[in-house]
């Protein structure tokens, strides 16, 4: 299985807490997010599932992609990472399958995959980490495929 998870890009920032989920895309942060989704677009397979938050700025980086999806509250700002894993029936479904979300939760679930001590990867706004499940001598292991950064396309 594929899990690439994409944390959205740059928004505007918002003191009050009660605004967070409503919060738009920077112009930078549309930049960031049609330069990635040009390239998702080339590596995605079409069967791809893709699961965006619900919180504006997610919907937008998606958005930039032009490709259907379906919104998901449990991708929201509190997410789970275990209840996530759970959701996208890692690592037994055979579809790719693209979150777009926010952090810690995308930090949380790299590290979890990827068995990393410190509990949590800094996921750079607007970025991309593809992750693979596979089977070796009848041992699964994860395997980290590509890490995209905006600033690098």
């Amino acid at each position: 299985m594929d899990l690439i998870l994409w944390r959205h890009a740059e928004a505007v920032e918002c003191a009050d807490p009660a605004q967070d989920f409503g919060r738009k895309l920077t112009t930078r942060g549309e930049k960031q997010a049609s330069r990635i989704a040009r390239w998702l677009d080339r590596q995605l397979p079409h069967t791809t599932r893709i699961w965006v938050s619900p919180a504006k700025r997610t919907q937008q980086t998606a958005d930039a992609l032009g490709r259907r999806f379906k919104t998901l509250e449990e991708l929201g700002v509190d997410a789970n990472a275990d209840e996530l894993l759970s959701l996208v029936q890692w690592p037994s479904c055979k579809s790719p399958t693209l979150l777009v979300g926010h952090q810690p939760v995308l930090g949380q679930l790299i590290a979890n995959l990827l068995k990393l001590a410190d509990g949590e990867v800094q996921v750079k706004k607007g970025s991309v980490w593809w992750l693979r499940h596979r089977e070796r001598e009848g041992v699964g292991q994860t395997i980290l495929l590509a890490v995209q950064s905006p600033d690098t396309l």
